[in-house]
């Protein structure tokens, strides 16, 4: 039986990450921070759980011990954290679990990358060897350096590392991305920017899970592949879409992307320490830019192929959503009387 670390796997991505490794017939064993609730992962899954933080290298060795794979998916990407956290555990702590990494002589680790180290709103769709030129946001440019970081361990000391760039995953669960947006859309708060007719980047989670494992199986040491759709949806069909599958209008409003980028600039500069403003430049690049991205390396080379289109995910993540809604506003009610 193969062992496998996850890293990071009390998020979203994470629980689904756990969730088909068990399924294949891995051996897992997560490290999960002092204090984080992995009652589920326990439960449901049966994983070894070992205590301790990517950010202090001597709490890797123990959870490293015996492992066969790693997935690196532990990583800072929340809006408006003071921009040490991003360099402490996006950078430092990949260092960290890379040279732990070398130091078990694990067979192969995978390291989580995003789109996001390409830019944004680039022509046509993106390749592997593309450059690295991040927008100035600190979530982007720390997950760029740690993608460069990790390859160039691979060339220069023989890392079994692959890396990943997968695009904006969303599914059951998701209360980040597609909470936020089922969020929004269902108080009216949705602004179409520009056109609408541009591709976002959004691929369902089960799909780059799947991408993940085979890059453990089969990517080439120090190489990048692309964990994307190749049937992306636009923003306009996106938020139809949504929109359908909870009952609610679709958005009407529209605003040129000149316009919204100007505001969510004074936003940001408005906004006070602490709390995160409703509109983000980044927000508004994700959404109103072209962000399309080439899957063939990872076809080829992984055999890696999406199964689920983006609007049958969209269907599945409502399902979710719903039920999750539902089951909240029991609670709530619960609670007051």
């Amino acid at each position: 039986m193969t062992a496998a670390l996850v890293t990071g796997a009390t998020g979203f991505v994470g629980h689904h990450l756990v969730a088909a490794l068990r399924q294949r017939g891995f051996s897992v064993r997560v490290l999960a921070l002092p204090g984080e609730d992995t009652s589920a992962l326990e439960r449901e899954h049966g994983v070894v759980v070992h205590r301790g933080d990517v950010r202090d290298a001597g709490a890797l060795p123990a959870a490293m011990r015996g492992a066969d794979v790693v997935f690196h998916l532990a990583a800072v990407h929340g809006l408006w954290r003071p921009r040490q956290e991003y360099e402490d555990v996006n950078v430092r702590g990949a260092d960290n679990v890379c040279r732990a990494a070398l130091a078990a002589r694990v067979a192969r680790l995978v390291h989580v990358s995003s789109w996001t180290v390409y830019g944004m709103g680039l022509p046509g769709a993106v390749r592997e060897d593309a450059p690295l030129r991040p927008i100035l946001d600190a979530y982007a440019v720390t997950k760029a350096r740690a993608d460069a970081a990790v390859r160039r361990l691979a060339k220069e000391q023989g890392l079994p590392a692959v890396v990943v760039r997968p695009g904006t995953m969303f599914g059951p669960g998701d209360r980040v991305n597609f909470g936020r947006m089922a969020d929004r859309l269902r108080s009216g708060k949705v602004i179409v920017i520009g056109s609408g007719r541009n591709v976002l980047p959004f691929v369902y989670v089960t799909d780059v899970v799947d991408g993940m494992i085979r890059a453990a199986e089969r990517g080439k040491p120090g190489e990048a592949y692309n964990l994307c759709t190749d049937r992306p949806i636009s923003q306009r069909e996106m938020w139809v879409a949504l929109a359908e599958e909870l009952g609610a209008p679709p958005p009407r409003a529209r605003a040129p992307y000149p316009l919204l980028y100007a505001l969510a600039w004074g936003a940001e500069k408005a906004v006070l320490p602490g709390r995160q403003p409703l509109l983000t430049r980044l927000g508004v690049k994700l959404f109103g830019s072209e962000n399309a991205h080439a899957i063939d390396k990872a076809r080829s080379e992984l055999g890696y192929a999406p199964r689920v289109p983006v609007r049958e995910g969209v269907r599945l993540a409502a399902a979710w959503y719903r039920e999750d809604s539902a089951g909240a506003a029991t609670t709530a009610a619960a609670a007051a009387s």
